[in-house]
């Protein structure tokens, strides 16, 4: 079942890198369903299109025009089925481990979609809260307390730190632009509450913490290399929501301290 897990978490990777190309472009899911190559626009046949190993037995280039293929798509189906494998081996098979599988699902999707486009579709993040009530182990009422803290807590941090990038680092840096943005994007709340429903406050605190500090240094050099103000925070929150549901950092660290 592990081997199988694995399998099918990378055939359905090969359909979130569908997902990640279309949806930003509202390009229909039911029409022209059959992959093309993105330089060539060749017809891409299945054996041509296998997960993962077809990337590797390519050499990562397209068989009919031999254009680069872009690691993300080999990249997204080894995650996807490495966090359906290690969802099976944590909750085994049953309707927890059905449901964290399509929160993580949409997760990988929103996250590669918010690195791209630093947007996001909001029905996307309505599915990831709606599915997070669903994989909680805490009661209903318990869960929609956990959201409601999350968020409000995100929605009183934005607005002063956003205060203090308008007011007084744009006037420190003199710098116009400053004044007109936002701390946090409002697409990191659902995914907040949504972490607290997961991981309840204390886990939730701790996985948001880790977030922050996964994005320290992709904000640095996008702030210094890139001359990018923005950091699509979103994958940051997915990473640091992982890294605490499945290593339990937080317990782990008490015992410590």
């Amino acid at each position: 079942m592990e081997v199988f897990s694995f399998i099918f978490g990378a055939c359905f990777g090969s359909f979130l890198n569908v997902l990640i190309l279309k949806l930003p472009l509202n390009q229909s899911l039911i029409t022209n369903t059959r992959s093309k190559c993105p330089s060539c626009s060749h017809t891409i046949y299945w054996y041509h299109n296998i997960p993962l190993l077809s990337y590797v037995f390519l050499r990562a280039k397209c068989a009919y025009c031999g254009c680069k293929i872009s690691f993300q798509y080999f990249f997204i189906e080894l995650l996807s089925a490495f966090l359906t494998m290690f969802l099976y081996l944590k909750l085994g098979l049953s309707q927890e481990f059905i449901f964290m599988c399509l929160l993580s699902y949409v997760l990988i999707v929103l996250s590669f979609i918010d690195l791209k486009y630093k947007a996001v579709p909001d029905y996307l993040l309505l599915m990831a809260f709606v599915i997070s009530f669903f994989s909680s182990s805490f009661s209903l009422f318990e869960s929609f307390k956990n959201a409601f803290l999350f968020a409000g807590a995100l929605v009183l941090l934005n607005f002063v730190v956003t205060f203090y990038i308008q007011n007084i680092k744009s006037k420190l840096l003199k710098d116009e632009s400053l004044k007109t943005q936002e701390a946090l994007g409002e697409g990191d709340i659902p995914i907040i509450a949504m972490i607290g429903v997961i991981l309840g406050v204390s886990s939730g605190i701790f996985a948001i913490f880790l977030a922050a500090f996964f994005a320290i240094i992709p904000s640095i050099y996008s702030n210094l290399v890139k001359k990018d103000i923005q950091t699509p925070f979103i994958p940051y929150l997915v990473l640091g929501f992982f890294t605490e549901y499945f290593f339990s950092l937080e317990t782990f660290i008490k015992a410590f301290f």
